[in-house]
């Protein structure tokens, strides 16, 4: 999946608030990939990186898997061409919903 060209569909655009935690805030677009069916059952959420203003969709690569190990969940990380992070710099973007989990970041398959 890492290097794929993705349409995200944000259901949770930069600024919101979580459906279900309000005291979680998101400081990034969030969202799923259509068609892409992820373990829990549900389509394929992303966070989408590098991008500074809400949006409704987002076409970008995938750069990153965030694999939870104390879920069954994992996340992709998606960025507009040409953006580069570390896992660090994706971490520290993604910590307000991470830090709650063991997660681990994955550049490469």
């Amino acid at each position: 999946m890492i290097g794929n060209i993705v349409k995200v569909i944000v259901d949770r655009p930069l600024g919101s608030c979580h459906p279900k935690y309000k005291g979680i805030y998101y400081p990034i677009n969030y969202g799923y990939i259509q068609g892409i069916i992820a373990p829990d059952g549900e389509e394929q959420d992303a966070y989408i990186l590098g991008v500074a203003e809400p949006v409704k969709e987002f076409v970008g690569k995938v750069v990153a898997i965030i694999h939870r190990n104390d879920d069954i969940e994992e996340k992709l990380v998606v960025v507009p061409e040409g953006v580069h992070l570390s896992a660090e710099q994706i971490m520290a973007r993604v910590a307000f919903v991470e830090q709650y989990f063991d997660s681990e970041i994955i550049l490469k398959e």
